[in-house]
């Protein structure tokens, strides 16, 4: 398979389906489940789509090291190019991680401020993002103006933005500054991602799951 294959035959354009078309520009996404499930891969899933179709991608992480992640992107990678038998592997990678930027941030600074200035420094820099990642932070410490200015900035800047959010149910995240809420719930043989929330839609079960030892996203 060739890189191009792999995008088109990527479980996020399922994930995509799943939630009316994906996220447009300005918009916010958050992933929850209990903690340890998977929401991490996830991310790192979708900025690795969004790496493969040379597009930047930010990743803001609250909990790990940046070495943790780099790691995570690594074993995704390498496990989504054994498993679709990706030609030229190593050039693809090294090809894609050009266009990705990790930072460790502390959750006790954390301000919509803060965030969109990195954006603008990088974006300076000669690095445009299309995807913001932010793993780890309790969202709890976000306000309303918060979202409000990182969604006017997403849509000024041609950029997405996904969160992930640990809770300890499986009771919809409800935030009205979110267009869409997906949740990793643990079931008997799998990990099953349900749309919780899209674009003000019902709520939808979609047919994605994580392979609960790989944590690849799959279609049932």
């Amino acid at each position: 398979m060739v890189k191009q294959e792999l995008i088109e035959r990527s479980p996020v354009r399922f994930l995509e389906k799943s939630v009316n078309g994906g996220l447009a520009a300005g918009e916010i996404g958050v992933l929850t489940s209990k903690k340890g499930l998977g929401k991490t891969s996830v991310l790192v899933q979708i900025g690795l789509d969004m790496l493969l179709q040379e597009k930047a991608v930010v990743h803001v992480s609250f909990n790990q090291h940046s070495d943790n992640v780099i790691t995570w992107y690594e074993d995704i990678f390498n496990e989504t190019a054994k498993k679709k038998n990706l030609a030229d592997a190593d050039e693809v990678k090294n090809s894609v991680i050009r266009n990705r930027v990790i930072l460790n941030f502390s959750p006790d600074t954390v301000s919509a401020e803060r965030i969109i200035n990195t954006l603008k420094a990088l974006a300076q820099g000669g690095i445009v993002a299309s995807c913001l990642i932010i793993d780890g932070l309790d969202l709890k410490l976000l306000k309303s103006e918060d979202y409000k200015a990182l969604k006017a900035y997403g849509k000024e800047a041609n950029l997405v933005i996904w969160f992930s959010y640990n809770v300890d149910n499986d009771d919809a995240y409800a935030n009205d500054d979110v267009d869409c809420v997906i949740h990793l719930a643990q079931k008997p043989d799998t990990i099953q991602m349900m749309v919780l929330k899209s674009h003000g839609a019902a709520a939808d079960i979609s047919s994605l799951k994580l392979d609960s030892k790989t944590l690849l996203m799959s279609e049932k």
